[in-house]
């Protein structure tokens, strides 16, 4: 049987279809994904979930922006979630270590080099993106998005449908830095203008350039585990 390098599996997986043995591997694969992703991070289920780039530099002003937040969440008693690697992510984590809170990733394996960041106290590495979106929305109660890219955003706009979909409720979502998501913020508002949308729920979606605002109003809306 011929070894994937790591990170390939679901490269494969997506160029189905493919013989019948291959599509149940690769179904336990995906349902072995799940089951450790879910059993790894089973004690840590009312997360505060932080997103954003993997490669802004930390001199970059959303790095400091991150890590104060985390550290005022994790003071709070809130773990914060991560996607476990560099730059916003490791500012997230950072700032949850530096508080003295719970700080965890949930990395995923990928053909070029990625290295979780160094302030994690538990983390699984995962490997389909589909499977860590669906362990880390499972496994929070709340999401922050700062700065990022692509995958930033896959996770807002995954995140966000299934909260107008109402497979998810009560489920706060920030976008913070309204400058940099300028275009964003537009498009959602173009969105409603147009009804391709039903209205976000105001009282469930802040957009913020104020830690400490969104810190005040995540300690209105979520639970603060025990």
């Amino acid at each position: 049987m011929k070894v994937l390098k790591p990170g390939f599996t679901e490269y494969h997986y997506l160029k189905g279809p493919h013989s019948i043995l291959k599509e149940l591997s690769y179904t336990l694969s995906i349902a072995w994904d799940l089951i450790k992703g879910t059993w790894t991070l089973r004690k840590f289920h009312q997360c505060i979930s932080i997103m954003g780039s993997a490669r802004l530099p930390p001199q970059h002003p959303a790095y400091a922006k991150t890590e104060q937040l985390a550290f005022l969440l994790a003071g709070s008693g809130f773990p914060i979630l991560t996607g476990g690697g560099p730059s916003i992510m490791e500012a997230a984590n950072k700032g949850a270590r530096q508080a003295g809170g719970i700080s965890v990733g949930c990395n995923i394996v990928l053909p070029f080099e990625v290295k979780a960041n160094s302030f994690l106290d538990r983390t699984v590495c995962m490997n389909y993106f589909f499977t860590r979106k669906t362990v880390m929305i499972r496994h929070s109660q709340a999401m922050v998005i700062f700065p990022g890219g692509f995958g930033t955003m896959d996770e807002f706009f995954d995140t966000i449908t299934l909260v107008q979909t109402g497979k998810l409720k009560q489920f706060p979502i920030v976008i913070f830095d309204s400058v940099y998501h300028q275009h964003l913020i537009a498009l959602i508002r173009q969105f409603e203008k147009d009804k391709a949308i039903e209205p976000l729920q105001q009282d469930y979606f802040l957009i913020s350039d104020s830690v400490e605002e969104i810190h005040q109003w995540l300690l209105k809306r979520c639970n603060i585990p025990k």
